[in-house]
């Protein structure tokens, strides 16, 4: 089976496992991913998750073994996006257009190119092994970005550098996205989904419904004016003052988290 979830309370790590095409994406395991995180958003015990490949690499994209087969008439099905902004149809690359309601974190080893890197980027957060890479491979190959990569990748790196990795298809080093904003941690190699399965148990202690909603708010004020952005970030996060707040202020008025201290929250 080319995807699994491992749980660890409630982190769940989804793998990637097609190690012999260096995780490449094939259409079973675009679906299997997609009912994967799907499972994950709607089970109420799971709160944030790890996206993983095994094998030493994160996805090499589309399988272009399976792109070379499809209908020159009509490659890629019905692509046609609801006009009353009901659930987009799958990405080629499986859970690209999914919006999810919890964190993912990416852990990133190896290759992360083409379509792989399109879904490094549908994660909320990226953590990169200092050997690991993104760019836009498939570009000697006239496949374009489908996934997301022209949507997501202006918005974290600004549109001038998306553009020049974008046309050139260059090799993106973690050292160079970490500087640009492109990955917002580099670990040793090997050590990826370690300290992403670290960062997501961090996440996974605070409370829920106030990290969601202000999660969710950054997205949504994506775009808007300031006046626009403060009232959708009131919109959705006021109602966590009464939901969490005021009993997380009375536990710090009890004498938890003194002094910055998260460990005893």
């Amino acid at each position: 089976m080319a995807v699994r979830i491992e749980k660890s309370g409630s982190v769940w790590t989804v793998i990637h496992s097609r190690p012999e095409a260096r995780n490449a994406m094939d259409a079973k395991s675009a679906d299997d991913l997609v009912a994967a995180f799907e499972q994950f958003d709607a089970d109420p015990s799971a709160n944030v998750a790890v996206f993983w490949g095994e094998g030493g690499a994160f996805c090499a994209g589309w399988d272009l073994k399976s792109v070379s087969s499809l209908d020159q008439d009509n490659p890629v099905g019905s692509i046609d996006f609801p006009k009353d902004g009901g659930k987009a149809p799958r990405g080629p690359l499986g859970p690209s257009r999914l919006e999810m309601s919890k964190p993912v974190i990416a852990a990133v080893e190896g290759p992360a190119v083409a379509g792989g890197m399109e879904l490094a980027m549908w994660c909320d957060v990226r953590v990169m092994a200092e050997s690991a890479y993104f760019g836009v491979y498939c570009r000697r190959w006239g496949v374009p970005l489908i996934d997301g990569g022209t949507v997501r990748l202006p918005r974290l790196v600004g549109q001038g550098k998306a553009l020049e990795i974008i046309m050139t298809g260059r090799k993106v080093t973690a050292e160079e996205s970490y500087r640009i904003g492109l990955a917002e941690k580099i670990v040793p190699h090997g050590k990826a989904r370690e300290a992403a399965e670290a960062m997501a148990q961090e996440i996974a202690r605070f409370p829920q419904e106030c990290m969601r909603a202000d999660r969710l708010s950054v997205y949504r004020a994506y775009g808007k004016t300031v006046r626009q952005g403060l009232e959708s970030e009131w919109t959705t996060s006021a109602r966590i003052v009464k939901a969490e707040g005021i009993t997380g202020a009375t536990r710090f008025a009890e004498g938890k988290g003194r002094h910055g201290d998260f460990r005893d929250i």
